[in-house]
C-alpha cells in the first residue's frame, strides 16, 4: 500500500489494549502491532481516550492503569484529535433519540472523525461502525494491508 492508512481508534480498542484480562486483549494487540508495522496514521479522538480511561477506572476499578493510559496519550507522537462543536454537530448524523443505548454519542463522534479524516477503518470491535458504512481495522488489515 503506497499511502499510510488512516485509522481512528475507539475506546473499546484502548480498553482492550490496556487490560490483559479483556477478552479482546490479544486481538487488539495483534491489530495494533500490524498498524504500526504498516505505518498507519492512527488518530485518537480525545473523547475516546476519556471514555476508555473512565471505564478502566470505574468499571475495571484500576486507577493505576487508568492513570498510565492517560500518561501514554500525553506523548507528543500520538495523534490526539480534539472535539469541537463542528464535529459534535456533524456527529448528529449518526445519533438520534432512538439510537441504541449501546451506541453512545461517543461512538458517533468517532464515526464523524472517521468521516471527516476519510479514515480507511475504525479500530474497534463495535458493529455500530459497520452498520454505518465503516470498515473495522481488523477487517481492513486482512483485506488491504
Amino acid at each position: 500500500m503506497k499511502n499510510s492508512p488512516i485509522i481512528v481508534v475507539d475506546a473499546d480498542a484502548i480498553v482492550a489494549q490496556a487490560s490483559p484480562s479483556d477478552s479482546l486483549h490479544a486481538k487488539s494487540a495483534e491489530v495494533a502491532i500490524l498498524l504500526v508495522q504498516h505505518n498507519a496514521r492512527v488518530l485518537y479522538p480525545v473523547t475516546a481516550i476519556i471514555e476508555a480511561t473512565t471505564h478502566i477506572q470505574r468499571v475495571l476499578a484500576n486507577g493505576q492503569v487508568a492513570y498510565s493510559t492517560v500518561l501514554a496519550f500525553i506523548d507528543s507522537n500520538i495523534n490526539v484529535v480534539e472535539v469541537n462543536q463542528e464535529i459534535m454537530k456533524h456527529a448528529l448524523q449518526f445519533f438520534s433519540s432512538t439510537t441504541s443505548k449501546k451506541n453512545t454519542f461517543y461512538d458517533c463522534i468517532v464515526a464523524e472523525i472517521a468521516r471527516k479524516y476519510k479514515a480507511d477503518a475504525i479500530f474497534s470491535f463495535d458493529r455500530f461502525y459497520k452498520k454505518n458504512g465503516f470498515m473495522l481495522a481488523s477487517e481492513f488489515i486482512k483485506t488491504s494491508i
